[in-house]
């Protein structure tokens, strides 16, 4: 297969993933992300099953991932007393293998930052599409060619809105937003086994409020019509956080108080990303850009196996990428509609005190746990296919 050059926009779980089994396949990858580092910390994600581990042990960063991966939290639903209503155990929301955002990003790039470009504090600002490549414009970097270009970059991606239009267009809001702040207290060095923790929750209808635990420090969940505000003004964003959970007791008070002073403040909406085609010409997205379903427990593992399956199809297609990407559309798209039932914000925190009320016993009941069993067959329900795993590798 003759050497291709790829850009690959985002550096967070798909954009790694990817670049690493592209470079495997010989192909000269290049990744563009618009933060000036890697993004460290940030909200826990977890791996379930035979089908993430497996690919996980494919790309050899199973061991890393694991010497890395935090202590399952525990989550307490409580009463403004701090009396437990309800509880849900890490054991099922952490899945088999749970680990900070962060650090998994830092692990997935030691296998590729010394092989693939990576240019941080830029982004894609133009993609011009002709028969023989891609033309790509940047913010910051030199207009270059590339053979192929792949949006990894999250529900809000780029690639996505100037190839395939506006995001209102493909991003469903779920009538949710969640907040998340603060560092885990439970990190993992790698030098030590991961410490479980617990992570108290108080509901009122519509709102929860999390304290403590691998998830985050705080974490704030509440029901609303889309907002409009300004992505980068943080400040703006906390004061929405602070008006809707003003008048609730427990420790919220004390939470929006330190709320200003936490590191790795980030607002966004409960959405899904629905699209019927995952592909348009030379370009292709990855990830939460594709197929994200935010909080529903689903993406990094899709966004993982999503990156193992388009770059085994592009070596299997010897580099074509028009079969590349009817494969990579017809695998994925079966896999990722397992994900579409799911409605994270509703369960967490239902809009009537009734509704509260019925959550906390259906966390107790057998339902409970016909609905996990079904969530972790979703997550397996795939023929992973054996790639080899390198074509003319450089």
């Amino acid at each position: 297969m003759q050497n291709k050059t790829v850009l690959i926009s985002g550096a967070s779980v798909a954009g790694p993933a990817l670049s690493y089994w592209l470079d495997r396949y010989g192909f000269d990858v290049t990744v563009v992300e618009k933060a000036p580092g890697l993004r460290p910390g940030g909200q826990a994600i977890d791996f379930t099953g035979e089908t993430h581990m497996t690919v996980l042990e494919r790309m050899g960063v199973l061991e890393d991932i694991k010497r890395r991966q935090t202590g399952r939290t525990d989550i307490s639903f409580v009463d403004e007393s701090g009396r437990q209503l309800a509880f849900m155990s890490g054991d099922f929301t952490g899945g088999d293998l749970e680990i900070l955002r962060g650090d998994l990003a830092q692990v997935l790039y030691n296998r590729t930052g010394d092989r693939a470009e990576y240019l941080f504090g830029d982004t894609v600002t133009a993609l011009t599409e002709t028969a023989d490549g891609v033309y790509v414009e940047f913010q910051h970097a030199p207009a270059r060619w590339f053979d192929l270009v792949f949006g990894c970059d999250g529900i809000h991606s780029r690639v996505r809105k100037l190839v395939f239009g506006p995001e209102a267009d493909y991003v469903q809001h779920q009538g949710y937003y969640y907040c998340i702040a603060g560092s885990s207290p439970w990190e993992n060095d790698g030098r030590g086994e991961p410490e479980r923790g617990q992570s108290d929750s108080f509901n009122a209808p519509g709102r929860m409020v999390s304290l403590g635990g691998s998830k985050a420090a705080q974490m704030y969940l509440f029901a609303a019509d889309e907002l409009d505000y300004p992505r980068d003004d943080f400040d703006a964003q906390r004061r929405i956080v602070a008006e809707t959970f003003a008048d609730l007791g427990w420790e919220v008070p004390r939470m929006l108080t330190e709320l200003p002073y936490l590191e790795g403040f980030y607002l966004d909406s409960i959405s899904k990303v629905k699209m019927k085609h995952f592909t348009n010409g030379r370009v292709a997205l990855v990830g939460d850009a594709a197929y994200g379903s935010t909080l529903a427990g689903f993406g990094t593992g899709l966004a993982v196996v999503g990156a193992y399956v388009l770059a085994g199809e592009l070596a299997a297609a010897d580099g074509d990428h028009t079969a590349a990407f009817a494969r990579y559309e017809q695998i994925m798209k079966r896999y990722t509609s397992k994900s579409d039932d799911a409605s994270p914000g509703r369960f967490l925190a239902p809009k009537t005190a009734r509704g509260i009320r019925m959550r906390n016993w259906f966390l107790g009941s057998r339902a409970f746990g016909l609905m996990l069993k079904y969530g972790d067959k979703a997550k397996n329900d795939i023929d992973l296919i054996d790639y080899p795993q390198s074509v003319g590798a450089r």
